[in-house]
């Protein structure tokens, strides 16, 4: 699994994650939608934009993950930047942030693109270098469990979960952070089957509550509609998602009587 992946799923799922990253109230997260773009007339994709949602005067801050030394990072992501801005013309201001998991690998800006420096419209975040994980909150600590050495790893891990249990009241939310976790630990251990990081991260032992099971069936119910719309069967919906055939003749039930009305 990609890093970019990873922070994909993170700021979709928890925006304010990444306005923690860039020094601003996590909160600020909530009037922001973050989505993958792709420039069509190269075909490529920019790791992800954060639009402000409705009719906010927000900028628009373009991010770009980099894990890997690329002496070409700056023309790439400044040409994306500028693709997009001509495509879509937004009207208003942006942000471009670039998240590298080391200083290190961080190349000079090209002279080329240095005056924008001057604008501050360019802001940088090094994984390597967040405050210690203890004075971390729920959200910047799974970013750095990302970069986190595997030997302190599990450390980590059960201070998240224990910071989440505590200050986290929605249990979804709680839970959401918990299946994150989990897809940051497969990818920092690929060798390691998904069975072994849950026993090995005591991962397996949450899910067996009843909350739990509970917040993963509702997440199998919420699929049912889509897969009605697709045409498929009771049965095969039921024995796909591991549902009773009740409860999948019980929402099919639900859709019909919301097209009569």
């Amino acid at each position: 699994m990609k890093t970019d992946s990873i922070f994909y799923q993170m700021f979709q799922a928890f925006p304010g994650i990444f306005f923690e990253l860039i020094g601003q109230p996590s909160s600020n997260g909530n009037g922001y939608t973050f989505q993958s773009v792709e420039i069509k007339e190269v075909a490529k994709r920019i790791d992800g934009i954060f639009v402000p949602s409705g009719r906010s005067r927000q900028p628009i801050y373009f991010v770009e993950v980099q894990f890997q030394r690329d002496d070409i990072f700056y023309y790439r992501f400044f040409t994306e930047i500028f693709l997009y801005l001509g495509q879509n013309k937004p009207n208003r201001d942006w942000r471009a942030v670039a998240v590298f998991s080391r200083r290190s690998i961080d190349r000079e800006v090209p002279i080329e693109y240095q005056r924008l420096l001057l604008s501050q419209q360019v802001q940088w975040v090094y994984l390597d270098e967040l405050e210690e994980a203890g004075n971390q909150s729920v959200g910047l600590g799974m970013v750095q469990l990302v970069v986190e050495d595997e030997d302190t790893a599990q450390a980590q891990v059960r201070q998240l979960i224990q910071k989440a249990q505590q200050e986290l009241e929605d249990e979804a939310v709680r839970q959401k952070i918990l299946e994150l976790i989990e897809t940051i630990l497969v990818y920092k251990f690929p060798r390691v089957s998904r069975q072994e990081i849950e026993a090995m991260f005591g991962l397996s032992d949450l899910k067996q509550t009843r909350v739990y099971q509970e917040a993963k069936e509702e997440g199998k119910l919420e699929a049912v509609p889509r897969f009605l719309k697709l045409g498929l069967t009771l049965e095969q919906i039921a024995e796909g998602l591991e549902l009773d055939i009740e409860a999948v003749r019980k929402i099919a039930q639900e859709q019909s009587d919301k097209r009569i009305d």
